[in-house]
């Protein structure tokens, strides 16, 4: 029923295909593909790059971040500064990722880069986390947000319940589960339709904010750092909405097209900031941190009738980015088993659906407990603490792999600074967020260190009882 193969998916939004005898085909090899073989070739444009890196990265993060930027932040200006600060260190980090997917051809993303930089252990422990904290959790936030959006038009005259929403979204992840179980070409379909709707989603804040500005509406924006004074424990907090709304610019590493970053990184910030910048103009600080749905409040203002729309593109956004999300999960997992730390199973996919389903099944339960046992803003500072811990060791370890071996062939390098800024900021927040919210955070280290004793029971102990083998392999 099940066979071992390659992930079905790249981090670029591209397709790989090509596992023969348990080894994956080169992403960025030139030569004919042998038989039996599909290879990847390298034929993106620079405009192709620019609009695959603006997909990947554009999401629901946008919709959900707003308010956690400013509670965190305390005023207007100080929000639209993290913004921007947050697109520039996404810059950095896509620049740094890029390097490294220049000189480490290999597949598996985060975990490979941690694997050759600083051995079994730490990879181990990432891919931990990616299975029970952080891809059941950003499903998890994903979700939240689409159940709220899509029962709005419902409730646009009172509070929508919160189990309502709940049980919303728990249809919409088994949805978007057996959706991925079933057919990978229809997922791909639909995906291309949710992209373009995300994009609607951006827009129809973006121009009539845009309106706004011209007309003067400019009143929220005066004395626009007074307010709430911002703290250095909320600075983290922010940190992680803000860079959540960005985090798709660690999945974008084309070989030889930094310009393609560059240009699509400047192009994603000054969206976001120009969205945020068209929410001030109708609502103010204090209206924003009491909506529920800061998307839906800001059309209600100016549209009228046809304000219904935006919950509609915000909900079909956010289940894009779902499907999104598990869509590629299973590439990870198998890189992770082929080193042998997973069970092969969840490398497989299905003889003929050719889906993912042994991850699909193991993520599904996982998932549901997150959306049943958390909000939205405590399931985000939960998953952030892994997330951006296991980023900033990635290009600490670009750092390292730079004297490590100097030698390695680089067609791509960033200067120094970079990196080194990028992963102090990293690691610097994340330790400051285990005094701004101990409580989720806390929770979010302790599971990550359960990786380590989960290392050496599972994968270095050798002489296991034989009862324990065959309840492993069971």
């Amino acid at each position: 029923m099940f066979r071992k193969a390659a992930v079905p998916t790249v981090s670029n939004g591209s397709y790989l295909q090509g596992q023969t005898n348990g080894k994956l085909s080169s992403m960025d090899s030139g030569q004919p593909a042998q038989e039996g073989r599909v290879v990847l070739k390298k034929k993106v444009t620079l405009l192709r790059g620019i609009s695959i890196i603006i997909g990947t990265i554009i999401g629901a993060g946008i919709f959900i971040s707003p308010k956690g930027i400013l509670k965190n932040t305390g005023s207007v200006g100080m929000s639209l500064t993290v913004w921007t600060v947050c697109g520039i260190l996404s810059l950095f980090g896509a620049l740094c990722y890029a390097e490294l997917g220049t000189c480490i051809k290999k597949s598996g993303g985060h975990y490979t880069y941690i694997l050759e930089a600083f051995g079994p252990l730490p990879a181990f422990v990432r891919v931990w986390v990616e299975l029970l904290v952080i891809r059941p959790a950003a499903t998890a936030v994903i979700s939240l947000a689409f159940g709220r959006y899509i029962l709005e038009p419902f409730f646009m005259q009172c509070e929508i319940p919160e189990l309502a929403i709940k049980l919303i979204t728990a249809v919409g992840i088994t949805l978007v589960m057996v959706l991925n179980s079933t057919s990978v070409s229809w997922s791909a379909r639909i995906q291309m339709f949710l992209t373009f709707c995300k994009l609607v989603a951006i827009l129809i804040i973006v121009v009539p904010g845009v309106i706004q500005l011209i007309k003067g509406e400019t009143r929220h924006f005066k004395n626009a750092f007074a307010g709430n004074d911002a703290s250095v424990m909320g600075l983290p907090l922010a940190f992680y909405s803000g860079m959540y709304a960005y985090s798709g610019c660690c999945l974008v590493y084309f070989r030889n097209i930094p310009l393609a970053i560059c240009i699509s990184m400047i192009i994603v910030t000054v969206g976001y900031v120009l969205t945020n910048v068209a929410y001030f103009t109708t609502i103010s600080a204090g209206e924003l941190l009491l909506s529920k749905a800061v998307a839906v409040t800001f059309a209600e203002r100016l549209m009228g009738s046809f304000s219904l729309a935006v919950p509609v593109f915000v909900a079909l956004s956010c289940f894009g980015s779902m499907n999104g999300g598990i869509f590629a999960v299973s590439r990870m997992f198998f890189v992770a088993s082929r080193e042998g730390h997973l069970p092969e199973i969840l490398s497989m996919i299905h003889v003929r659906k050719h889906t993912p389903l042994p991850a699909v099944i193991v993520l599904h339960p996982l998932t549901m407990i997150m959306l049943f046992n958390g909000d939205l803003y405590s399931l985000l500072n939960f998953l952030s603490f892994a997330r951006w811990l296991f980023i900033g060791l990635v290009v600490a370890g670009l750092i390292y792999l730079r004297y490590k071996r100097p030698e390695m062939h680089r067609p791509f390098k960033v200067p120094l600074f970079i990196p080194a800024l990028f992963s102090f900021t990293c690691l610097f927040m994340v330790a400051l967020s285990l005094y701004s919210d101990p409580v989720n955070t806390g929770i979010g280290f302790a599971i990550t260190l359960t990786g380590i004793p989960a290392y050496y029971l599972f994968i270095v102990w050798d002489n296991k009882p034989k009862w324990f083998r065959k309840l492993l392999g069971k």
